[in-house]
């Protein structure tokens, strides 16, 4: 176990794939072509957030079941010259014709899951383009989308992974305009087929057109106005039209008043760590409420991944997670108590709550309302079952940068669960996510759909600071589980001495143990997953504590990639998962 080996001997177990370092700049992705462009850009003169944009948008056709214009998306970042972290919520919005009357007149009271335009949000990631180019990059949308446009006509090589995604995607084959695109002739794809999207490039086309054609006000207002072609101009009006036309409830207006936002992180101190997360509209700061939990047992004396450890960690998971349920959402619509839900002493009461010799099955929100000076208790309704569909998968995507000044940048876009709505939007090429099917109907409930809100998404990104400087990013698709994966790997780091790569690949356990983000918001009392190389003797320990285990595969509970900064030697670690195509590049 690594929790009882002395450094050197951490440092020198084997793992599946190199740490990839470097001293001028760092890039891990879930796909090799967007970490070479990445890279390219970077050589180039770009910084991160340049790279970023350049990224993303070629994950977007490489990883196109898991994100791409269409998506939402939240970042964090650390601008090297400021030296302060930020976070960008370029969640997508619900329409303004979307209210939890008109689901119950016109939809049985249920929101579609996983397809349609009704399970929609406003696509966001555009706008982050923006944001980050304008206010911390040097590129233009021209530079910066070259990459994407060139792959989008001249096609690339499809990886097994996505031959095998597009041809056994149901919900492409229901909708002419995406049959369009994925299954031209009817075709049946092999891996290397060469994959080509010339309406995806005609869109992308049309930002530069943009772009090029107001440069003459300047960089501000030529990226500006590439941004506004997207959510105010002839685009925008397509998508409307598309929506309305083939019973969606977007309208122009609801990309024209799209906004993403940059956020000031919420953040704990952890074993002298600064951990940052992204504060609104998403799940990020549960694993802050869980590491406040955790920070008062002695970790590494239980030992890496011991029925002790794993128990402690995931009953703490448990409890933060039921707050995420009361009261994580969008903070432009509602009130989250952040004072009281990162508070010590709300974690020391919380603490309490865990018996250590059997797991809880039950739903248990607190009340960190008390732990605020003046405020009272909020009333908001559960709305969950224990019964009901299978819980279906999230798609999410990753990149991670960091660049020679030391500016970084951890980005999750995403469609929610493949191909998003299944939708390609008339003749632009690309799918909205479908995160709408988030929402619970329930009024009151801290994740109600009101028109205009944004949803509480699984999208999250970790930062870490200390001593005034960044020295980890790190985030991981994967749903209700991202959470719980990235903290897996910074505990992994922080508690256990492992390296980036020894961190993300080592076995690793999940839990069901609370009401999942999609509808019916289904939990599953006393679950615990296990990867098969935790040994049998765990297993049976954390059975004998009331645990519902399942033994899941080798290589299945991870898409992780993270980035190490070591200041004192000028050295970058980057970290890739290999149980996805992730891949890291550095100099």
């Amino acid at each position: 176990m690594a929790a009882f080996l002395a450094a050197s001997e951490v440092w020198a177990q084997p793992t599946l794939r190199p740490v990839i370092r470097g001293r001028q700049y760092a890039v891990a992705s879930m796909k090799p072509e967007a970490t070479q462009v990445a890279e390219r850009i970077l050589r180039a003169g770009g910084n991160a957030f340049d790279a970023a944009v350049a990224c993303q948008a070629v994950l977007g056709l490489v990883d196109a079941p898991n994100n791409g214009v269409g998506s939402d998306a939240v970042i964090l970042l650390w601008d090297a010259r400021a030296g302060q972290a930020y976070s960008i919520n370029a969640e997508g919005t619900a329409p303004r014709l979307a209210t939890i009357e008109w689901y119950r007149r016109n939809q049985g009271g249920k929101i579609p899951v996983d397809e349609g335009l009704l399970a929609g949000t406003v696509p966001g990631v555009v706008d982050a383009w923006y944001l980050l180019l304008d206010r911390w990059g040097t590129m233009t949308f021209a530079e910066t989308l070259a990459p994407a446009i060139e792959l989008a006509e001249q096609g690339f090589p499809l990886s097994n992974r996505l031959a095998s995604a597009i041809n056994n995607s149901k919900k492409l084959r229901k909708f002419p305009s995406s049959i369009k695109v994925y299954f031209p002739g009817d075709r049946r794809w092999q891996p290397g087929d060469i994959f080509r999207n010339p309406d995806l490039a005609r869109t992308l086309r049309r930002l530069v057109e943009a772009e090029r054609e107001a440069s003459g006000k300047g960089r501000r207002e030529a990226l500006r106005a590439a941004r506004d072609r997207f959510y105010k101009g002839d685009i925008a009006r397509e998508m409307a039209r598309f929506s309305e036309e083939n019973g969606g409830l977007f309208r122009y207006e609801d990309f024209a008043t799209y906004s993403a936002k940059v956020e000031e992180p919420v953040w704990i101190e952890y074993r002298g760590y600064r951990i940052y997360k992204n504060p609104s509209a998403s799940q990020g700061p549960a694993e802050l409420f869980a590491l406040n939990i955790l920070e008062g047992y002695d970790l590494k004396a239980m030992g890496h991944n011991s029925a002790t450890y794993i128990h402690t960690s995931a009953e703490a998971v448990k409890l933060a997670m039921a707050d995420r349920d009361k009261y994580l959402g969008d903070m432009d619509r509602i009130v989250i108590p952040y004072q009281g839900l990162l508070s010590k002493e709300y974690a020391r009461e919380r603490r309490r709550l865990i018996d250590p010799d059997r797991a809880s099955p039950d739903y248990r929100p607190g009340e960190p309302e008390r732990f605020v000076p003046g405020m009272e208790l909020l009333k908001r309704p559960a709305d969950y079952q224990v019964a009901g569909p299978a819980d279906p998968e999230g798609d999410t995507s990753y990149l991670v940068i960091v660049d020679s000044r030391r500016n970084v940048v951890s980005f999750t876009p995403s469609l929610h669960t493949a191909f998003g709505t299944g939708v390609v939007m008339g003749d632009l090429g690309f799918t909205f996510n479908c995160r709408g099917d988030y929402f619970s109907l329930v009024e009151g409930h801290a994740n109600a759909l009101e028109p205009g809100k944004r949803p509480r998404s699984t999208l999250q990104s970790t930062l870490v600071e200390r001593d005034g400087k960044p020295v980890m990013a790190m985030g991981s698709p994967g749903g209700d589980d991202q959470c719980l994966r990235t903290m897996q790997t910074l505990l992994n780091i922080i508690e256990f001495g492992m390296n980036v790569q020894q961190a993300i690949e080592a076995p690793r356990w999940t839990t069901r143990g609370f009401p999942a983000s999609v509808f019916p918001f289904r939990m599953h009392p006393g679950d615990l997953g296990l990867e098969e190389r935790i040994p049998e003797a765990v297993r049976k320990a954390l059975e004998a504590k009331g645990h519902k285990v399942r033994v899941m595969g080798p290589w299945t509970l991870g898409s992780n990639a993270a980035v190490v900064i070591d200041w004192e030697r000028g050295v970058l670690s980057a970290g890739t998962d290999p149980r996805c195509d992730a891949f890291a590049l550095a100099w």
